[in-house]
């Protein structure tokens, strides 16, 4: 019993619940930026590249299993060896778009950190005087007096 008691207070550390957040909002992202890659980023670098569909660009690595393929798809559907290198720049696209969005995410949480260091403390109000500094600052006043 003592393995599911460590088990289960593993499981509910705050810790272990951040990082499943973070994949789960981890996966998420890294739909949304595939979508975008796919969608948006790939079509305009086709039509700026002659109308080029990267995801279709793959060398056939020998043509036992044919010659000529109508796509990518077809190819590995015939059992094809394929070298698919559209679908690899596309997989660098992604990484660099990702790692960006990471590096502003970064730079952002830094600046909120330095801001917060460098932003002054609140004046603290002084401490009343205790009753012995009280009684010498009366007798400082009386002395200046005269």
């Amino acid at each position: 019993m003592g393995f599911f008691k460590e088990f289960r207070d593993f499981a509910t550390k705050g810790n272990v619940v951040d990082l499943a957040v973070g994949v789960i909002i981890g996966a998420a992202f890294g739909k949304i930026v595939s979508a975008l890659v796919d969608n948006i980023f790939m079509p305009i670098l086709g039509i700026l590249t002659g109308k080029v569909d990267f995801k279709e660009k793959y060398f056939l690595l020998n043509d036992s299993k044919g010659s000529s393929f109508e796509s990518l798809a077809k190819a590995k559907e015939a059992g094809a060896p394929v070298l698919s290198y559209g679908l690899f720049i596309q997989s660098i696209i992604e990484f660099i778009i990702i790692a960006f969005c990471i590096f502003l995410l970064v730079k952002g949480i830094n600046a909120l950190t330095r801001k917060k260091e460098e932003a002054p403390a609140a004046p603290a109000t002084p401490p009343e005087p205790s009753p012995q500094e009280k009684l010498l600052m009366e007798i400082r006043d009386e002395l200046k007096k005269r």
